[in-house]
């Protein structure tokens, strides 16, 4: 009975000196980077990537000193098997952790001798990342940074309200404006019947105001288009028109998505004023993806109009038209790999020619 008690009370002792060590021991902390199996490319916004490099990176930057110091190396493992033999895979592997290593010298400012590097040709297409970093303080930061990632996302939360506001607030001053400007016509236009003693319905003229313009050509390739156009004068019009579409098919494998601005200055000629001369500037965006490679950028330029409106009646007209000049597209090319948009290369294209054409539906608002 003595003994039991004795190795009891040796027990309780060795518990009580060694749990503090045990407390103090350091944890491994691992990030895993995926690759696409037979490649050796680091895609930092696939399958995750993005979210395990910025881990790591808050990671080294909190440990920045001692990691340079030399007492916490960054424990780097690269991983291969989905090639032929042994020395492909090891090949691979040894790139894949290269590239990765790369990525964090050039974004946490670190060096080569900051890690201790093995290749593996089993287990899969990775790269593990270790540090070896005391309990406590990985607990704390992993405190910290879901403290700042709540900062944010309700910094975030408040900015997009804030806007939101400020948007509704802008269009309910432009309708309150938009209805006390044709308030204001409709009074200018009665007192101007009433002092001419003739109603507004009996004039058959082709000065008008305002129309609503729409091109039929554009709305049979399924691309929504309507304008505006004020005649300022029987021989001066401003045009305003624009285009939106937005498809995609083949599980999202293929898009056609594009909008453009197009305001153009024009001056009638002739008596009818159905001839007339304008100069036009263009922009917008567009993302095309008809094949394997798709194309997404910006374009603008402009040019030369010209064109004839044929009046079917006294509010409809139909307005032929054709510009001339020149664009300038930039645009980025992007494959799609596993859902994710992956660029491979920029190109800019020049475009002298035809630059708009158009069968344009005008109804005459007043």
């Amino acid at each position: 009975m003595s003994r039991k008690i004795t190795f009891l009370t040796l027990f309780l002792w060795l518990m009580t000196v060694t749990f503090p060590v045990i407390a103090q021991q350091k944890t491994d902390t691992t990030y895993t980077f995926r690759f696409v199996s037979q490649k050796d490319m680091f895609y930092v916004p696939w399958n995750g990537n993005d979210t395990e490099l910025a881990r790591l990176l808050e990671c080294i930057e909190n440990n920045k000193a001692t990691i340079l110091d030399g007492k916490l190396p960054l424990l780097v493992d690269g991983y291969c098997n989905s090639l032929g033999g042994e020395a492909e895979n090891l090949a691979t592997a040894k790139i894949r952790a290269n590239r990765v290593k790369s990525e964090l010298i050039t974004r946490a400012k670190i060096k080569e001798e900051n890690f201790i590097t093995h290749n593996h040709a089993t287990g899969g297409d990775f790269v593990i990342v270790r540090l070896t970093v005391p309990a406590k303080e990985t607990a704390a930061m992993d405190a910290e940074a879901e403290a700042r990632r709540r900062a944010e996302a309700e910094r975030l939360t408040a900015e997009k309200r804030a806007e939101q506001e400020r948007l509704a607030e802008e269009q309910r001053k432009a309708e309150e404006a938009r209805l006390a400007a044709e308030n204001a016509e409709a009074e200018k236009a009665a007192l101007q019947n009433t002092l001419a003693g003739t109603p507004s319905e009996t004039k058959i003229t082709n000065d008008y105001h305002l129309s609503l313009r729409a091109n039929l050509l554009r709305w049979a390739t399924l691309t929504p288009d309507l304008g505006l156009e004020w005649r300022i004068c029987p021989s001066w019009g401003i045009a305003v028109n624009g285009s939106w579409t937005s498809w995609s098919w083949n599980d999202k494998d293929r898009r056609y998505a594009l909008w453009e601005v197009a305001p153009e200055v024009r001056y009638y000629m002739g008596e009818k004023k159905a001839w007339y001369l304008g100069a036009m500037f263009k922009a917008g965006q567009f993302n095309y993806k008809l094949s394997e490679t798709g194309k997404q950028g910006d374009l603008m330029g402009g040019g030369i109009t010209t064109g004839y409106q044929l009046r079917l009646n006294k509010a409809l007209a139909l307005d032929f038209n054709l510009g001339l000049g020149y664009l300038n597209a930039d645009f980025e090319k992007y494959e799609v790999i596993d859902g994710v948009r992956v660029r491979c290369g920029n190109e800019t294209k020049n475009w002298c020619g035809p630059i708009n054409a158009g069968v344009t539906l005008v109804w005459k608002l007043f």
